[in-house]
């Protein structure tokens, strides 16, 4: 009786929620409707005298800013929105800060002496505002007693609104001028990225107005039941579990990806996608995932700094909307062992401001007549790509991936590209003095079946173990980690193309022919280039040879990120000073050993508050368990008195991977001989196997 009490007091009560609606004609013109854009903003900006195209020239902000603000006040009181905040990515935020941004909200009015609400919103207000930047990770930018941070509206990113609440994308910058942001960074390496494609593409005489990135997010998440997610510790603090015995059934018989949604996750992403398309988000696809309960949602493309301000949106979306459908998202790279954890492959691909994919071959030469330009992009990325590995390494270095890389179900920590042969060969033919143009090989397959016609496909398969694959129009960066905010990621991708282009327009406008430029670069980095499988034991040894990047540590790749190499790089491209780049080592280095720590007292609290007392009531041993947690415990001190950042994240990361994978086998081994119903942890059961274990409520059984 007393198990049963405990239990039935710590499940979630039932939740009963409409089902979500489709999307359809009836009522489409609801997509982007609380986006100020398009025909959205032209409705507000005409009662001003302004039309919307005022808002595709970022000089609006200096010059007309009282326009706009007025016509934001408008659009907000006649949507129930008379509330605003400036909507910022502070640094050390993926995978603890709800949300990912910082806000601070302020009503659009006063009262005056009748009482009644006076309703006011300046350019100043829609431009600028004021935060204590010592309160954010900062690594040492900022202090108390030096604590100013202002925040900047961001034009590139539309203005949209959610509830009772107008939010503006902004940069956060100190008072010093430092960014303390994701996103000032992002668009700093942007502006580097415009400016040397401009300058190699005139030199190749191909003339355009700006040369941009574009990136399309793959989600990754799991859906588990909230009830059960309400009796485990470790998800509700660190959004992994820490402890379980695997369930007798995992994904061995790959039975979970693309098969029909299950109902009531369903009716969720239903709901997610409905509030996303509202806010003019495009999250067009879903679908079941590898991992029971894992699932994947993935917009359209669309601008880098875009694309990333509604990817964080919808992460919130996601766990708020969970949340009201009965359940949990969870975003943590690996929640569960022994199954696939979860990523966000980042496809990235550069175009210019009239819509030419510059990563297609037929699109650049169509639009250029030149067959040459095409190779030379491609050249200058292969460069980068093998010089700065250790940065593309860096920027997807987190406590989470430190599980999943390498692990057969993200790439390996090796940076390289895969090409496919067909490109492959066609570069390799053009450093060799062939200049003929790229034309992607397509064959056609049979199904063998005279009711179903023969149909065309690409010549290339897809190499899914690659960290960084070509896909005949983008580049996919697949070792990227779900909970991340990958501004920085793109950061990375910007800056180190930009210095690439650079160095290939200096050569080209310095009288060498861009073949000769094109041949030197691919001569020296050939090496990065592999197109088997990453998986293969062989491939460790073989990249060892050629003498590509390889960090297996998640501490060292983090520290690799202040080194001499690329501090220079930032500062030669104007992306971060010195000063900026030390500051998110620092904060990324504390952010990982304060993930472990937290991840470490979760274990210590339920073995103490929840197993062992069971154990005792089972009747079962508890000197191994104590005796394994002890190891814990000691590996928690001394990452406590350790005062360096370096060192104590390399403390962190050996308590993490050894210390508390070595106690949780002893500990997972005593779930196996007790009782169920003495058991004080949801198990693996019932958090993974939600067609099998709700009733008709969504409540696990």
């Amino acid at each position: 009786m007393l198990v049963s009490i405990r239990h039935s007091v710590m499940r979630a009560p039932a939740l009963r929620v409409p089902p979500a609606r489709f999307f359809s004609i009836a009522y489409d013109a609801e997509f982007g409707s609380k986006l100020f854009t398009g025909a959205v903003a032209d409705k507000y900006l005409k009662k001003h005298g302004e039309t919307a195209e005022l808002l595709s020239d970022a000089d609006w902000t200096t010059k007309k800013a009282d326009k706009v603000a007025a016509a934001v006040m408008d659009w907000g009181r006649d949507n129930g929105a008379t509330v605003f905040t400036h909507w910022f990515q502070p640094l050390g935020a993926s995978g603890v800060r709800h949300g990912m941004t910082g806000q601070v909200q302020n009503y659009m009015f006063t009262f005056g002496k009748d009482g009644k609400p006076n309703y006011k919103f300046t350019a100043e207000e829609l431009l600028k505002g004021e935060t204590d930047g010592s309160s954010y990770p900062n690594g040492g930018i900022r202090a108390t007693h030096t604590a100013g941070g202002y925040t900047i509206l961001d034009p590139s990113s539309p203005i949209f609104m959610r509830g009772d609440t107008i939010h503006i994308p902004t940069v956060f910058i100190s008072w010093t001028g430092h960014a303390l942001d994701e996103k000032t960074p992002l668009l700093r390496a942007e502006q580097a990225l415009n400016k040397a494609a401009l300058r190699l593409l005139n030199a190749l005489h191909y003339h355009v107005e700006g040369v941009l990135s574009n990136i399309g997010l793959e989600q990754e998440f799991f859906l588990v039941p909230r009830d059960a997610y309400a009796r485990r510790l470790d998800l509700q603090m660190t959004g992994r579990t820490i402890l379980g015995k695997n369930a007798p059934r995992g994904q061995e018989m790959c039975d979970h990806y693309f098969a029909p949604l299950n109902q009531h996750a369903l009716e969720c992403i239903k709901a997610i996608q409905e509030e996303a398309f509202m806010l003019g988000i495009p999250l067009r696809t879903r679908h079941r995932e590898v991992a029971p309960n894992q699932y994947e949602m993935a917009p359209f493309f669309g601008t880098a700094t875009t694309q990333i301000d509604q990817n964080i949106m919808v992460m919130q979306i996601c766990e708020e909307v969970a949340a009201r459908y009965g359940l949990a998202c969870l975003f943590e790279e690996k929640p569960f062992a022994d199954i696939n954890g979860s990523g966000k492959h980042n496809n990235w691909s550069l175009g210019t401001a009239c819509g030419v994919n510059l990563l297609n071959a037929k699109q650049v030469e169509k639009a250029s007549g030149s067959t040459e330009i095409f190779p030379v992009l491609m050249s200058a990325i292969v460069s980068a790509v093998d010089k700065h590995g250790d940065l593309m390494r860096s920027s997807i270095a987190s406590p989470g991936n430190d599980f999943r890389l390498g692990a057969c179900e993200a790439p390996p920590a090796i940076i390289s590209t895969y090409l496919g042969d067909s490109l492959t060969n066609f570069l390799d033919g053009y450093r060799s003095g062939k200049a003929t143009a790229y034309s992607p090989p397509k064959k056609m397959l049979s199904s063998g079946c005279d009711s179903v016609v023969d149909f065309e496909v690409p010549a290339e398969d897809r190499n899914r173990t690659s960290p960084f694959p070509y896909g005949g129009h983008r580049f996919e960066f697949r070792a990227v980690g779900s909970a991340q905010n990958v501004s920085f990621v793109n950061t990375v991708l910007c800056t180190i193309t930009a210095e690439a282009f650079d160095e290939f327009a200096t050569a080209i406008e310095g009288g060498a022919k861009p073949q000769e430029v094109a041949k030197k670069a691919l001569d020296e980095h050939w090496k990065v280039i592999y197109n088997g499988n990453g998986y293969d034991p062989e491939w460790l040894v073989e990249a060892g040879k050629r003498g590509v990047w390889r960090i297996d540590s998640g501490v060292e790749s983090i520290n690799a990120m202040s080194s001499d190499k690329n501090v220079a790089l930032f500062d030669k491209m104007k992306v971060m000073s010195k000063i900026e780049v030390d500051a998110r080592r620092d904060v990324s280095l504390q952010h990982y050993a304060g993930t472990v720590e937290m991840e470490a007292l979760c274990m210590v609290d339920m073995v103490k508050q929840q197993i062992i007392p069971a154990l005792k009531e089972a009747g079962i041993a508890t000197d191994g368990v104590t005796k394994a947690l002890a190891t814990v415990e000691k590996g928690l001190a001394g990452m406590h008195a350790e005062g360096d950042d370096l060192k104590k994240a390399t403390l962190a990361r050996t308590l993490r991977l050894e210390t508390m994978i070595e106690a949780r086998a002893v500990i997972d081994a005593t779930e196996a001989e007790c009782p169920a119903h003495i058991w004080p942890l949801a198990t693996y059961r019932e958090l993974l196997f939600l067609d099998k274990n709700q009733d008709a409520n969504g409540n696990t059984v």
